[in-house]
């Protein structure tokens, strides 16, 4: 009989093709918080006393690491904990989500804190969507935007020292490719695990599952009985995120390991683009006062784009 390639006990469950590892289920589940573990100090992420405000959409990445980070602070009493989740305004898609999101809260004691796109630009994401029909700029470019914008005035009201997104390695070997084919060479660096752009009121995001995939991520929720949505963003569906997606997962599936090598490269690249770039620092958008690396922001940019269509 096979036996799990760690405890050398229990019939294994999962494969690591890449690695030639095989998991039984304990092993697997500390393999995955091992990793997260390993990430936060590797990058140095958080400081003990630190207030923590994870991203919670409902899927599938954001409350597994809410359930870790929650494990993990058993630790460290001194590091507390909030969640934020951000009601973009998308009927039959957003409500499951916010009640799956505040389910996982409140069985793990965790504040949950909502704020909407209608309550801070006045719009939602549906209205967004009708408005820019046929228009160059996809609902996620508008997205993104806001949704970042969203998460850094919440984390801030809540007094938060850190923003840990979600990331899984799947999403950062994505926007790294992205960016390429975007040419946009400045946020190859700018999307690293750990943000260190400096200003006072711009609240630093970190990814502790940037090193983890998002298949083990899924399987690792799967196991653990978490519950969260399934049902992918009715807008994301001509998403160019997609296309990449399916194109790794294809070499992934073809050479296992792609992802992990291609991740590597990423790390190198970005510190390299880093040394070479121009000093890149945080300024107060002249027409809202939040940070930006502009005179204005996207968000004030996008906007006033919607308000004239």
């Amino acid at each position: 009989m096979i036996r799990c390639s760690v405890c050398i006990r229990i019939e294994p469950i999962y494969a690591r093709r890449h690695s030639g590892e095989r998991l039984c289920k304990r092993c697997f589940l500390r393999s995955v918080e091992g990793k997260v573990r390993t990430t936060i100090g590797k990058y140095d992420m958080f400081e003990i006393d630190d207030r923590i405000a994870i991203a919670v959409s409902g899927g599938k990445d954001s409350v597994s690491l809410l359930h870790i980070l929650s494990k993990i602070e058993q630790s460290f009493p001194k590091v507390s904990l909030c969640a934020i989740t951000v009601d973009e305004g998308i009927a039959g898609y957003r409500d499951e989500a916010i009640g799956i999101a505040a389910r996982n809260c409140a069985d793990l004691g965790v504040e949950h804190i909502i704020v909407s796109f209608k309550e801070l630009f006045g719009c939602t994401m549906d209205g967004v969507v009708e408005k820019t029909k046929g228009r160059r700029l996809t609902p996620c470019a508008y997205c993104g935007v806001l949704r970042r914008r969203a998460l850094n005035i919440a984390a801030r009201e809540a007094k938060a020292d850190k923003i840990a997104t979600a990331h899984n390695l799947d999403d950062e070997v994505q926007t790294f490719l992205l960016n390429i084919i975007h040419g946009d060479s400045s946020r190859i660096f700018r999307s690293e695990s750990v943000s260190d752009l400096a200003e006072a009121s711009f609240v630093p995001r970190v990814k502790p599952m940037s090193e983890v995939l998002e298949r083990e991520v899924a399987f690792y929720a799967h196991l653990k009985h978490i519950p969260f949505q399934e049902m992918p963003c009715p807008y994301a569906a001509d998403a160019l995120r997609n296309d990449v997606r399916r194109i790794l997962n294809r070499l992934e599936e073809k050479h296992p390991g792609t992802k992990y090598t291609t991740y590597s490269s990423t790390e190198r690249i970005r510190k390299a683009v880093k040394r070479t770039a121009k000093n890149m620092s945080l300024k107060k958008c002249k027409t809202c006062g939040e940070p930006t690396t502009g005179m204005t922001c996207q968000t004030c940019q996008l906007l006033h784009r919607l308000k004239q269509q």
